[in-house]
Order: C-alpha cells, then sequence, then structure tokens
C-alpha cells in the first residue's frame, strides 16, 4: 500500500489569491479528517509550508470545496478554507471573494455546470454565508477563457473579467446589518462601527490610531503595540457582535478607514485580522461600501459623498483600487443590498496533490 494518496484538483487564482480547488466528494466527509487533509495538503503547520501547495501568506493558504447545490435556484455550492499556516487549524467560519472569482470556471472546467457559448451564468451558494452570488463567466465557444483586457489591482497582467454579483449579504453571520443594534459604538475610547454585510467587520478611523491611513504593511505587520490596541477592541467588540470569543478566530475582520487621496470614494486598509492584506478582500469591499452608503457609520463620515443609486464605490487599498457596484433599496428590516464587483481569475495547474496516507487515519 502506498504512503501517499493522490486527491484531484485544480490549482487557481482568484482575484487576489489562489489556491487548490476541490470537489467536495473528492475530499473526507467527515470535517475533521477533510482538515487534517486540507493541512496536509498546504504544507500546514509551518510558516514557511514548505511541504505543500501554500505559499505562506494568508492569500495563498486558501482552500475552495465545490459541490453540486442542494439550494434552488443556485448550480453550486461553494465552501471556503482558510488553512493557519503556523497552527494546525482549518477556519471555515468566512467566506472570500477572491477565491469565489474562481468557482465559476472550477465549476464549468468539472463539469457541473454546462458553459453556453459567449458567456455562462453561474449561481453560487455560499455555505460560509447561507448567500447566493451570481457569477458572469466568459465561455466563448462553450470554454472558459482567461484571457482579456480586465485588470484588477494587486495581480500583474490582464485577464479575462468575472463579474460577481452578491445577494442575502446583510447579516451574513451575526443575523443583522448592525449586530449591536447601532451606527457607532465607543470601545477602549475609540468610535467605531460593527456590520455585518458579506463579512462581519470592525471599522475605525485610521487617525485614531495615530495613522494618516495611506500606511503599508510596517505601520501594522511591524508595529506590535498598535496591532496589540487593535486587537483588543476587535475581541471586544466581537462579543459585542454577538460572535462570542474571537481571540482564535479570524471574524470580525477589521478596516481601518481614512478619506481617499486617488481619486477614490474612501481609503481602507484591510486586516486579516493580524496582518495587512497586500490588496483588500472582496467580501470587506462589499462591507466598506455597505457602511459607505448608511448615514451614521465611520465609513459614511468619511466617504466622499455621492447620493446615487445606484452607485459605484472606489476603494483605495496598498495595492490601488477595487470597486463595488452597490445598489440599496428598502429600509429597515426591508433593507436589502446587491453588490457586484469585477474580478479574475486563472487556471495555474490541474493534477493531484499528493497526500500522506497518515493524514487519512485520523
Amino acid at each position: 500500500m502506498s504512503d501517499q494518496v493522490a486527491i484531484p484538483c485544480l490549482f487557481m487564482r482568484g482575484g487576489t489569491s489562489r489556491g487548490p480547488y476541490f470537489l467536495a466528494t473528492d475530499l473526507p466527509a467527515d470535517a475533521a479528517q477533510r482538515d487534517c487533509v486540507l493541512l496536509a495538503a498546504m504544507g500546514s503547520p509551518d510558516a514557511r509550508q514548505i511541504d505543500g501547495l501554500g505559499g505562506a501568506t494568508t492569500l495563498t493558504s486558501k482552500v475552495a470545496i465545490v459541490s453540486r447545490s442542494t439550494q434552488p435556484g443556485c448550480d453550486v455550492d461553494y465552501l471556503f478554507a482558510q488553512v493557519d499556516i503556523a497552527k494546525a487549524a482549518v477556519d471555515t467560519t468566512p467566506s472570500c471573494g477572491n477565491i469565489l472569482a474562481g468557482v465559476g470556471p472550477f465549476a464549468i472546467e468539472r463539469g457541473l455546470v454546462r458553459a453556453e457559448d459567449g458567456q455562462t451564468r453561474v449561481m453560487i451558494y455560499n455555505v460560509n454565508t447561507k448567500s447566493r452570488i451570481e457569477a458572469i463567466v466568459r465561455t466563448p465557444g462553450g470554454k472558459v477563457t482567461y484571457a482579456g483586457d480586465a485588470r484588477i489591482d494587486g495581480v500583474p497582467g490582464a485577464a479575462a473579467p468575472i463579474m460577481l454579483n452578491f445577494m442575502d449579504v446583510i447579516g451574513s453571520l451575526c443575523g443583522a446589518m448592525l449586530p449591536t443594534g447601532k451606527a457607532r459604538d465607543v470601545v477602549d475610547g475609540i468610535e467605531i462601527t460593527c456590520i455585518d454585510v458579506a463579512m462581519p467587520m470592525i471599522l475605525l478611523r485610521a487617525a485614531d490610531l495615530g495613522l494618516e491611513g495611506d500606511e503599508g504593511k510596517e505601520a501594522f505587520d511591524g508595529a506590535p503595540e498598535r496591532m496589540a490596541r487593535i486587537e483588543a477592541i476587535r475581541r471586544k467588540a466581537g462579543a459585542m457582535m454577538g460572535l462570542g470569543d474571537v481571540s482564535g478566530k479570524v471574524v470580525p475582520k477589521v478596516g481601518v478607514l481614512s478619506r481617499p487621496r486617488a481619486g477614490g470614494t474612501i481609503a481602507s486598509r484591510y486586516l486579516t485580522p493580524h496582518a495587512l492584506h497586500a490588496a483588500h478582500a472582496v467580501t470587506g469591499a462589499v462591507c466598506v461600501s455597505s457602511a459607505c452608503a448608511l448615514p451614521g457609520t465611520i465609513a459614511h463620515e468619511l466617504a466622499a459623498p455621492d447620493d446615487a443609486n445606484p452607485r459605484t464605490i472606489w476603494i483605495e487599498h496598498p495595492s490601488g483600487k477595487i470597486d463595488v457596484a452597490l445598489t440599496v433599496s428598502g429600509r429597515g428590516d426591508d433593507l436589502e443590498i446587491v453588490a457586484g464587483t469585477l474580478r479574475t481569475a486563472r487556471l495555474i495547474m490541474r493534477g493531484e496533490v499528493m497526500i500522506p496516507a497518515a493524514a487519512l487515519t485520523v
């Protein structure tokens, strides 16, 4: 008997992230055993992930698990998994909108969705957040094309555009857009906004942390005292949002906001939450954009004024900008938000990842 087991996967870039995409049927049904397989596939725990597919950053230690959907009106179910680099931990609590960009092409490549000539609409059910996303994928001649002229900041070159339209995003994990019932709260003397649209987030002003808001990695990853202060606020706010003890969780995320400088709507430094994102998470962009349209929030205060509906929110981040097409309707409990953003994806490799057989015996 071989001491290694082959598991089929496609290795893809989705937005500004990358990782292996698996069919759920190719992984163990038991969640604990599945997580052991994912850890082995990525090479965790190890700071270098030298023995697996992981790239030793949070943006390159991600996994997509896809299956035929059991939800009415949806084509596929998508479960996102964030594989910890230094610890033997796999978190399926949050979602990832960048990895999501590759789900439509993956579903077509693996025969879960039949491609149309021209473009193909793939309705995705996000298992993590219990929400729907419409992905529009270019498929001339009934095949996925990855070449194109769409550019997204944080990715070199150009590729075919993939449009993602997010639905059912309000209260993704907390059950309400404003989990504390208020647009602003005060924690440790700092005003914050606790909001949950596609991703639970804590928003605060860069100025309240002694920052201008256009800083890069060194101002966060190289500033342990500042990060400890942010983490203390995050833990208290997480409990206020009904998420319990978040000390070992990657949600809620943190957005450090300031006024735009490069013609955008707002500037955001997105924390993952213990390091600065090199660009910006898509689900985080949906959340920040929604906050820009909600009077009373920190984001609304700092955003360039624009009462248009629909409107495009341009979020400035360390690698450039990300845009979100935002449509808001209704009020109060009837409020609805549909957010669309353009991403790209590329199939990097198709094949099998070899897993030590011991990982399957847990």
